[in-house]
């Protein structure tokens, strides 16, 4: 069946449904990261999107489009974790208003122990949620068809 438009009680449903299975998913994200390794989950994106950027590095504007905050809300992320000892900051060599954003040794291995985490929170979800892992190509597709508007 194939429906080509939504009334407005289905749009409310589906924004609702949206939101409320992400909250979740967050939640245990953060609970997971947070217990293991001391971050939450957009704070790991904002880590996985600087080491997976242009020379392991990137600006606080590329920043801001990969993982959908403000460049000002990626610079008050970024704070904490440059005290930390996770990530550097460095004036772009040709625009000195450009500052980039890199990772330490002790962020990529930060980086890397996360993504080990979330991949095993995930598959515990999986297991737990029969028909989203029966239906997981499609609700993919679904899912990034509208991560592409």
């Amino acid at each position: 069946m194939t429906m080509t438009a939504y009334d407005a009680d289905d749009g409310e449903i589906l924004a609702t449904t949206l939101f409320n299975a992400w909250s979740k998913t967050e939640r245990i994200l953060n609970g997971s990261l947070g217990s293991i390794r001391g971050i939450t989950y957009s704070e790991y994106r904002l880590l996985s999107s600087i080491a997976t950027g242009p020379d392991a590095g990137s600006s606080r504007v590329d920043l801001a489009r990969s993982v959908g905050l403000s460049p000002s809300a990626v610079t008050r992320a970024l704070r904490p974790l440059g005290e930390l000892g996770m990530v550097t900051t460095t004036k772009h060599p040709r625009d000195a208003r450009l500052a980039i954003a890199q990772l330490t040794p002790a962020g990529e291995e930060l980086v890397s122990d996360a993504a080990g985490v979330v991949r095993d929170s995930m598959i515990q979800v999986a297991k737990k949620t029969n028909l989203v892992n029966q239906g997981r190509p499609e609700l993919l597709a679904m899912l990034d068809e509208l991560a592409q508007l």
